[in-house]
């Protein structure tokens, strides 16, 4: 996972949407102490940040040093670089001992993990029997019918990973052996609203953040074409406004108990 997104680091970090306050409003009150959260291939620190509000402590990791070097630094959270595999004494060394953490979070990135491994990982150092876990994606941004018509076409490429198909389907194939938390039926996913106002030139940004965007170039294919940009151009401005607009990224949480 690591590799897919460190040559674009800089583009990810400024590319990638942050989540709603709603959805960690929603996490928080599930878990009924706030002392700890693990937020689990953070990249360059979107959702950590937004923990920071919730937790008292956040130990946030990545396997790639150059996306946590482009995190927010706050004084709750701690940013470690870890290895693929986290062997458990690295585990209990780099993130927590056991049965002390709050919450495990994966924003868009447990479609990548070796499951069983990670969900081992993850009921070792939650605390039982109310320790809760949540992950979620978010899927292709929504901006206008001619807009959105233009991404499907682009994001309908060679190149992407097979794990991808995962945030295709939102997370209902997501594989998640946890317990359905009080109150809800089912672990989800639930789906939450998600806004940005960006212009034309951060939307691109954002498709340059990719990992289909970055693998196509490695083999010599430019995916963003000038007759692409073009008709991206002319779908932006379908409405007759060339200026900034909100742009919605579904998110889809699936959360749970052990």
């Amino acid at each position: 996972m690591a590799n897919l997104f460190i040559k674009q680091a800089m583009q990810y970090a400024k590319g990638r949407p942050s989540y709603p306050a709603e959805l960690f409003s929603f996490i928080a009150e599930k878990t009924p102490e706030h002392k700890l959260a693990w937020d689990v291939g953070t990249g360059s620190g979107q959702a950590a940040k937004s923990l920071a509000e919730h937790y008292e402590k956040v130990i946030a990791t990545d396997t790639s040093p150059k996306q946590l070097e482009l995190a927010p630094k706050l004084p709750n959270i701690r940013y470690e670089h870890t290895s693929p595999t986290m062997p458990k004494e690295e585990l209990r060394q780099k993130v927590a001992p056991e049965s002390s953490v709050d919450l495990v979070a994966i924003a868009q990135a447990i479609h990548w993990f070796d499951l069983p491994v990670f969900y081992e990982q993850a009921r070792w150092v939650l605390k039982k029997p109310h320790g809760v876990i949540a992950a979620w994606c978010y899927t292709l941004p929504e901006v206008n019918p001619d807009m959105d018509a233009v991404l499907r076409k682009f994001y309908e490429n060679p190149f992407w990973d097979p794990e991808r198909k995962m945030v295709d389907n939102a997370y209902v194939d997501l594989e998640f052996p946890f317990q359905p938390l009080s109150g809800l039926e089912g672990t989800g996913p639930f789906r939450f609203k998600n806004e940005r106002t960006m212009n034309l030139d951060d939307y691109f940004i954002y498709l340059k953040s990719w990992s289909a965007y970055q693998k196509a170039k490695e083999q010599g294919v430019e995916l963003l074409t000038q007759g692409m940009i073009e008709d991206f151009t002319s779908a932006w401005n379908s409405d007759g406004e060339s200026g900034s607009k909100s742009v919605n990224y579904p998110v889809y949480l699936r959360i749970g108990k052990v």
